[in-house]
């Protein structure tokens, strides 16, 4: 029996209450309805866009709050109220394209939030396959970035996609340090990073105390459930954090492990958590 009540349970989308089919177990989905039934808040936060997570998730879906796009929003989920935006200014947008053309890396601008589906697109000569599905899945959403293009309206985020390279992920990272730079594994290739650049403030610990503040819940009462690096910041901030089983290994060394994505990893968390 944990000696802490739980009044809010916090859970990363893919690859931890989605399964490797793209679903949510009828376990987790029980697990979700028997939640808010004792009156515990349940939140998403994900690196998904409204647009993007709208496509795999019903409207009526059993959760209170959705933390988006690495934290950089929060809406109220039944009512669809935005609750919080953040967006970098056009002009530290600028610099940090700038930057990007000298490293001759592959990026994208996404527009201010809610339209932060839609982005322009700078690809180098490089071989980058990563890059081209992503390019595939929104080419009804994206148009090329020209060069000497003079940004004069913010953006949401930057998403640059690298080869699996953890050490030229860092070097470039070091180059944004007034910005909050995430490391995510790509969930199109399992592979690839994507380097995801927000103002400094953002992050899902973040967008999620923006919620709990407001409802009067401590940190304690707080489950966190994730699966990758770009949950770590979400992880490290709650006591009670567990990482599912398919998590990468420096991941699994930190944090408690429960079953996978694919055995309802999120209801065996719960469970341990209570």
């Amino acid at each position: 029996m944990n000696k802490y009540l739980t009044k809010m349970v916090i859970t990363d989308l893919d690859g931890t209450l989605l399964n490797s089919e793209g679903y949510v177990s009828t376990q987790d989905y029980e697990t979700l309805v028997k939640l808010g039934e004792e009156g515990i808040i349940r939140m998403v936060a994900t690196g998904r866009s409204p647009y993007s997570f709208n496509k795999v998730i019903p409207s009526n879906f059993p959760i209170d709050y959705l933390v988006f796009s690495s934290g950089a929003g929060v809406i109220k989920w039944q009512t669809g109220e935005m609750l919080f935006t953040s967006e970098i200014p056009a002009i530290e947008v600028q610099e940090i394209v700038r930057e990007l053309l000298i490293h001759n890396v592959d990026f994208m601008v996404h527009e201010p939030i809610p339209n932060n589906h839609r982005f322009l697109y700078h690809q180098s000569n490089s071989n980058n396959s990563d890059f081209s599905k992503r390019m595939q899945l929104y080419n009804k959403h994206c148009n090329p970035y020209v060069p000497g293009f003079i940004f004069e309206t913010n953006a949401s985020q930057l998403v640059v996609i690298l080869p699996y390279d953890v050490k030229w992920f860092e070097t470039l990272k070091n180059r944004f340090p007034d910005l909050k730079v995430i490391r995510a594994t790509s969930p199109l290739d399992g592979h690839s990073i994507w380097m995801e650049i927000f103002r400094k403030d953002v992050s899902k610990a973040n967008g999620a105390k923006l919620i709990y503040d407001k409802l009067n819940i401590e940190e304690h009462e707080i489950i966190a459930i994730g699966n990758d690096f770009n949950d770590l910041d979400m992880l490290t901030h709650f006591e009670r954090s567990f990482v599912v089983a398919n998590a990468p290994v420096e991941l699994k060394n930190q944090f408690r492990v429960v079953k996978s994505n694919n055995e309802s990893g999120f209801t065996d968390a719960v469970k341990k958590a209570k």
